[in-house]
């Protein structure tokens, strides 16, 4: 379960994401906005994970991942995307989730687990309300076992994210067809599912 806080969040992450994309070869210029979100939970409960569908000015639709931490996470320092003022938690180190070893096993093990995105719940003043995710996240399963430790982060889009057995192929535009078993998405009014992102062994 997900447990996200009813908040103020300055600046909000598409404003960061609105600075970060137009340095990236697969972003875009102009407005960002938010498509589709769902969240994936972390075991340990320290970690924020979201994956968003959103779209940058008149663009394509993009995949971003992202993790949410209390702390800077050591050795990520090209994978930081900006920080933000929660009213609730604090600081946030706001993170492109492809360089966070929590996001990684967890997309591993969803799609070698045929999993779905986390359920998730709102607190306001101390009161819990569930809301249902506007993105639906399914792994097709798969038989490697766990992905194991990150040993090289690589390449732009897609992403390839290597453990020393598997590898993580992570989809930035929408659209391509990955090989493997794969986590795909679907919201309301797209149609068939987008692949996401897909696991192979190496």
């Amino acid at each position: 379960m997900a447990l996200l806080h009813k908040a103020t969040i300055v600046p909000s992450k598409l404003e960061l994401l609105a600075r970060w994309l137009p340095g990236r070869s697969w972003g875009g210029d102009g407005a960002v906005t938010r498509v589709a979100a769902a969240r994936f939970d972390d075991p340990a409960g320290q970690v924020g994970i979201e994956t968003l569908i959103i779209r940058a000015g008149e663009g394509a639709l993009l995949h971003v991942p992202l993790t949410y931490r209390g702390a800077p996470l050591a050795g990520a320092e090209a994978f930081l995307i900006g920080t933000t003022e929660h009213s609730v938690l604090g600081t946030r180190w706001v993170y492109d989730a492809v360089g966070d070893p929590v996001y990684v096993a967890q997309l591993a093990e969803t799609i070698r687990a045929a999993g779905r995105e986390a359920p998730e719940e709102v607190e306001s003043g101390g009161v819990r309300v569930s809301r249902e995710p506007d993105l639906a996240l399914r792994g097709s399963g798969a038989e490697p076992p766990a992905f194991g430790d990150v040993v090289e982060v690589t390449g732009d889009d897609p992403v390839a994210v290597r453990s020393a057995t598997h590898e993580l192929t992570v989809a930035r535009r929408l659209g391509a067809s990955l090989p493997g078993a794969t986590l795909t998405g679907a919201w309301d009014g797209d149609g068939a599912p987008a692949v996401l992102a897909a696991l192979t062994p190496r």
